[in-house]
């Protein structure tokens, strides 16, 4: 199959499965919020669904809330199911602090209350999905993975000039197309899977830069969820047989490889927050 026609195939894959709603109006706060007390830290967590804990089952314990849990910090969730980049400082938040404004907004003030110990950012993913049905597939990804780095710019600049000093960590995702290799969904699945290793590569360095300009931390989650590795090396998976071990790493991880769902399941959400943490030391 031509490169173009993967491109095309992995963005048609990426709309097929994003089953979070667009964040167009305020969600119920997510199970992961807790009302900060007048006297620990804050966890200030803004971004998509992976923030949420959403899961094909129904939302579920987030990263977001396992960091926070484990820092000993109160959490501030800010993040909505379907979240964009753009909808971060142009659509309203979720979560019982947001009270209508933006998650940058209310971002900008719990980070002016001088109590927050940790700043999460989780956001990207859902940029991409309109790519699948446009007229050229992989001129719109180019064109949007660059809008995502000047939306993420702007956001990190926001919430620098509220908070200097504060600790940021971005986080990306895993490479759930790897997935694509066993799911039975992807005629060209093993296609897809390759294809999939140097397009996270080049995404997570463009967003990763962002993050290094602003001084903030970044969390592969894509290299701790299985990303990178060689498919050549393969392991024994007790679903899906001999498979490479990255293939076996996400589908243990997420849900793609047998719901074709893009969210972590609750170990990848462990696996998740446990990069954060490491990042943010």
């Amino acid at each position: 199959m031509p490169r173009f026609a993967l491109v095309v195939a992995l963005l048609m894959a990426l709309a097929a499965c994003t089953s979070t709603p667009p964040a167009q109006v305020p969600a119920p706060a997510p199970p992961s919020s807790t009302a900060p007390s007048a006297q620990r830290q804050v966890h200030l967590s803004i971004g998509d669904s992976y923030a949420t804990g959403f899961a094909p089952g129904g939302a579920g314990r987030s990263f977001a809330q396992i960091v926070a849990e484990q820092a000993g910090l109160d959490l501030v969730n800010l993040a909505c199911d379907g979240a964009t980049s753009g909808d971060l400082a142009t659509r309203p938040a979720c979560g019982p602090e947001a009270r209508g404004r933006t998650q940058l907004d209310a971002a900008v003030e719990v980070l002016r209350g001088g109590r927050t110990g940790l700043v999460t950012v989780v956001i990207g993913g859902n940029d991409l999905t309109p790519c699948a049905i446009a007229q050229d597939p992989l001129d719109c990804a180019t064109r949007t993975v660059a809008t995502i780095q000047t939306n993420v710019a702007g956001t990190l600049a926001e919430l620098r000039e509220a908070a200097p000093d504060v600790k940021i960590v971005g986080l990306t995702y895993p490479d759930v197309f790897l997935g694509a290799w066993v799911n039975p969904s992807f005629p060209n699945g093993k296609d897809l899977a390759r294809l999939s290793v140097t397009m996270f590569r080049d995404f997570n360095a463009r967003i990763a830069a962002q993050y290094d300009r602003f001084g903030a931390k970044f969390a592969d989650v894509t290299s701790t969820t299985g990303g990178y590795g060689a498919l050549t090396e393969l392991v024994q998976d007790p679903k899906y047989g001999q498979v490479p071990a990255s293939v076996a790493k996400v589908c243990a991880l997420t849900y793609f490889c047998d719901r074709t769902d893009v969210h972590p399941t609750p170990a990848g959400h462990q696996a998740i927050a446990d990069a954060v943490t490491a990042a943010s030391r």
